[in-house]
């Protein structure tokens, strides 16, 4: 059952992560909020993020996987039932940031269980990729669900339905049996990893891919419903909302189709980096072409950019667990914390940029985060 509950938790992550993005078409007309706002809301959320990764990953380490995965469930689901009958900017805010302590318990639950129980732990980039399938299926059930629900329900009842689908796997997180765990660190010894190479480089990348993921899933629906716009202008509002929420679940798709390829690949450990480079490089290519192409594309590009996403993170994970696999759960809380700086920092910075232009320019912020990734995946492979 243990394998159960770590993929539900990464898919609990993906409900969480895509929460923002999937409903920002009608979240930003209910708070009347712009682009800049909502960039507020997204950085609040990932810099919660950030402090509740370096604390979930210590605790992990000290106290298991049990408490930490069913927090995780009950806190996700309790902030996405207040976040639904939130009516104001203001009191969106908290549970936007308090959603980053649930999150985070599910990431790290499951990404630190994945290495171990899939795969026999031999193969920790191929099961990380397999595991992080469901983070896809959670990005695209997300969209999917509240695009169906808004055109039959209440906005409060459809945000609603996503509570409770996260909170039904907490049966199983209760009731399972998880792998014994060695005495963890505090956080004053998780800090000093990062003068571990492995560590920082692995870190480093986390920064720029997370940076590429986090914008997609949050501004993805806004791109799209932007450039219908511009090429269909008497489309149906209505009609425009769904198609851009739709492209969200293409993303997804593809990104879970990926990862289960790339499960597939005995080799994806020892020569992980390099997968990581040529991922990267596909996506700086995609986004250039998102920069100036119309609706017509959207589609495609959505989704050849969930495929060239899709190895970067798990392959990240799978290679640091096989070069430091002792105490991971405050390795794992380290890496994903300053990985969050990017997501803090860049998708802000696209919605800034958004207010005065267009988010489809905006997008030409994400090159130089693909750039770095290829040098930092190289250098971590040589380590």
């Amino acid at each position: 059952m243990e394998k159960i509950v770590a993929s539900l938790c990464v898919f609990g992550l993906g409900m969480c992560f895509s929460l923002l993005g999937s409903i920002s078409v009608k979240l930003m007309p209910r708070l009347n909020i712009d682009q800049g706002k909502f960039g507020s809301l997204i950085s609040m959320f990932m810099f919660t993020c950030l402090i509740a990764s370096l604390l979930m990953g210590v605790v992990v380490d000290k106290l298991g996987y049990k408490p930490v995965a069913v927090f995780g469930f009950i806190a996700a689901s309790a902030c996405i039932f207040v976040l639904a009958r939130a009516k104001s900017y203001i009191a969106t805010i908290l549970p936007c940031l308090v959603l980053g302590f649930g999150a985070m318990a599910l990431n790290t639950a499951g990404n630190t269980l994945i290495p171990h129980v899939l795969f026999d732990g031999q193969n920790p980039a191929a099961a990380s990729n397999l595991g992080n399938a469901f983070f896809g299926l959670g990005l695209f059930l997300t969209p999917l669900i509240v695009s169906f629900l808004f055109r039959k329900v209440s906005y409060e009842v459809a945000i609603s339905v996503l509570a409770v689908i996260v909170l039904i796997p907490v049966v199983f997180a209760i009731f399972a049996k998880y792998p014994a765990i060695k005495a963890g660190f505090k956080i004053s010894d998780a800090v000093v990893l990062l003068k571990e190479p492995v560590v920082l480089f692995a870190a480093l990348g986390l920064f720029c891919y997370i940076s590429l993921e986090t914008s997609f899933c949050n501004w993805l629906p806004s791109y799209s419903k932007e450039v219908i716009g511009k090429d269909f202008p008497s489309m149906d509002i209505a009609v425009a909302d769904a198609a851009s929420q739709r492209m969200l679940s293409v993303f997804a798709v593809a990104m879970m189709a990926g990862r289960l390829i790339s499960s597939q690949i005995s080799a994806i450990t020892s020569y992980g980096s390099w997968f990581i480079a040529g991922a990267a490089l596909i996506a700086a290519l995609i986004i250039l072409a998102m920069t100036q192409t119309g609706a017509i594309w959207t589609s495609a590009l959505a989704a050849c950019a969930g495929l060239a996403f899709a190895p970067c993170f798990p392959t990240v994970i799978g290679v640091t667990f096989s070069k430091h696999p002792e105490n991971f759960g405050s390795v794992f809380g380290m890496i994903f914390a300053i990985g969050l700086l990017g997501a803090v920092i860049v998708p802000k910075a696209i919605g800034n940029l958004a207010k005065g232009s267009t988010v489809q320019k905006s997008l030409k912020l994400l090159l130089p985060a693909c750039v770095l990734l290829i040098i930092f995946a190289l250098v971590l492979g040589r380590l």
